[in-house]
């Protein structure tokens, strides 16, 4: 997608959800990543997850039963992986991802949640026992996947999140292992929950 077309679409939902909106609200989410990657590599590798965290801030504009909830968060994804035998090898990919997520809430604050997002890989590295290797310039500067996930909004402020993002673009731009192996197909699938807390808030804060 052109970048054009992103800042118009972006632009439109912002416009659209603050016009229907019966709440504004701002504010702030942290919580752990369970991350993994999806990939093919010239030889037999066996892939695990890597613990990491997510922290950023979000807008909801909320109306009746829909909300819209544009976010900026810094995530730790990669994964750890060996083959042949060898020792675990972690790959640290830290990105800042920008969620467009459209929310379905049903009944009590509980919510359905589903919407793109678009990363910006801000550093990778593959961490060996003995050796750090930055491969950044390995790979794509930008990911694209598919948040899927559940929420509820809690009284005070308060909400608890757990999502799934769906990584849906090849990410590799010729990363090789330590050993040499090509790696391509790459792609994040993480799994994050969030415990989120509304900082300020504007129109009706039922």
């Amino acid at each position: 997608m052109k970048k054009s077309t992103l800042f118009v679409a972006l632009s439109f939902a912002l416009l659209t959800s603050g016009a229907m909106a019966q709440e504004i609200a701002i504010g702030i989410k942290a919580g752990p990543n369970f991350a993994k990657l999806d990939a093919n590599s010239s030889i037999a590798a066996n892939y695990s997850n890597r613990t990491g965290w997510h922290g950023g801030a979000f807008v909801l504009f909320r109306g009746e039963r829909v909300g819209f909830q544009p976010e900026i968060i810094f995530s730790q994804q990669g994964t750890k992986f060996n083959y042949s035998g060898s020792p675990d090898v972690k790959s640290n990919f830290n990105y800042v991802n920008v969620p467009l997520i459209f929310k379905l809430y049903t009944i009590a604050g509980l919510n359905l949640q589903v919407g793109p997002q678009i990363g910006f890989l801000t550093s990778a590295k593959l961490e060996q026992p003995n050796t750090t290797e930055d491969v950044k310039s390995q790979l794509k500067s930008t990911d694209f996947s598919l948040g899927l996930g559940v929420g509820w909004d809690l009284p005070f402020g308060l909400s608890i999140d757990a999502r799934y993002n769906l990584g849906l673009s090849d990410n590799s731009d010729g990363l090789t292992t330590a050993s040499g192996a090509k790696v391509t197909d790459i792609k994040n699938q993480v799994f994050q929950v969030s415990a989120g807390f509304k900082l300020f808030k504007f129109g009706n804060t039922k």
